[in-house]
């Protein structure tokens, strides 16, 4: 296959105008067929990398079966998402072994690439539990997770936790060589917050969102983590969750080497306004808005991470390079997959988008070196 006349979104972070080969399911020197494509008025870039979701199309993560991620897997191909990190909840040990002997077992041979669990709980804060089921919250404990990890055949990359919880601090230390750890879920002030970084934290699950807010007396987590140049943060620009001018000025904060977009969306995502299920507990859907029963608690988003991406770039005036590097370069670097996706290189997976120059609309998705 060969792109030829698109703008292409080069490994500088730039848009260039130049010809694309693939090999196979790799990008290449030259094309090892006769298909061209004509990217004439349109961006091509890497396929994206969601690290926090939990369903779509009517399947959640936590299903626990091959039936659900592969719908997951195709839907997210489907909008350019191609390589996917799917997030647990809150839920029993039983459960959540379950759910990763699951993914451990997936064959992987349809839709977005599973390249990982995120695993969001069970070891964060009661108090600051969102839509996470409190009946099954757990102190920290390395061992735990790492009898969990086994089961997933070590395919957990990212694990919240909440550091002012009672053996945190130890479990952070235990665990930072072994698992990428995010600060979620938490009543952590910036003291604590930093020393968690400090310990081992390199990472910050949906900044704002279940966690303290920004002021200018007590700069809580947000503070603490623009503090530290080691830190990444999550960021949902669906455009409910975070304020359009609080998105811009967090870039302004962290720069775009250091803002990881996801969608956190559930399994309403890609379907009508309704009723649906998170982590067991009734959601109600409209429109982008997710809410449990008492219509204040945000569910996660029902919008994919392309459509992030757009709301970034046309609703948030964020620029496009930077909107791009943040939904999938830097996921990719973030659970440890960019030697193989997330960017337009000789020898790495032929995962690409058509955008239209115009509106973002997305014109063709391209998964190892095929177009779906």
């Amino acid at each position: 296959m060969k792109i030829i006349n698109a703008k292409v979104y080069t490994e500088d972070g730039v848009f260039e105008t130049k010809d694309v080969c693939t090999d196979g399911e790799k990008i290449s020197e030259v094309s090892s067929d006769d298909i061209v494509i004509d990217g004439t008025g349109c961006y091509l870039i890497p396929g994206l990398t969601d690290v926090h979701f939990h369903g779509c199309v009517g399947h959640d993560f936590c299903d626990g079966s091959h039936e659900a991620i592969e719908a997951m897997a195709v839907y997210e191909a489907s909008q350019g998402v191609t390589t996917i990190v799917p997030a647990t909840m809150t839920l029993a040990k039983d459960t959540l072994k379950g759910i990763c002997e699951a993914a451990a077992t997936y064959p992987n041979k349809k839709g977005a690439i599973l390249c990982g669990i995120n695993m969001e709980g069970p070891f964060i804060s009661l108090a600051r539990k969102g839509a996470q089921n409190g009946a099954y919250v757990h102190r920290p404990d390395a061992e735990m997770f790492r009898e969990l990890n086994q089961a997933s055949g070590g395919m957990v990359k990212l694990l919240a936790i909440a550091p002012e919880e009672p053996g945190a601090m130890e479990c952070i230390e235990a665990l930072k060589d072994e698992v990428v750890l995010s600060i979620a879920h938490t009543t952590a002030d910036y003291q604590i917050a930093a020393e968690g970084f400090k310990k081992g934290i390199t990472h910050v699950t949906h900044l704002y969102n279940a966690m303290s807010g920004l002021s200018h007396r007590e700069p809580g987590v947000a503070g603490a983590a623009a503090d530290d140049e080691h830190v990444e943060a999550e960021l949902i620009c669906d455009g409910i969750h975070i304020h359009p001018a609080t998105v811009r000025q967090t870039f302004k904060m962290f720069g775009d080497d250091r803002i990881i977009l996801i969608s956190d969306s559930m399994e309403a995502t890609g379907m009508p306004d309704g009723e649906y299920a998170l982590g067991g507990q009734k959601v109600i859907k409209k429109g982008n808005l997710a809410t449990l029963e008492d219509g204040k608690t945000i569910a996660g988003s029902a919008t994919n991470l392309m459509d992030c991406m757009r709301t970034a770039v046309i609703k948030m005036n964020i620029p496009l390079e930077s909107a791009v590097k943040c939904a999938a370069v830097n996921p990719a670097k973030s659970v440890g997959i960019y030697d193989q996706y997330g960017s337009i290189a000789l020898g790495k997976c032929a995962n690409m988008v058509l955008l239209k120059q115009e509106d973002l609309s997305t014109v063709q998705v391209i998964l190892k070196g095929k177009t779906i």
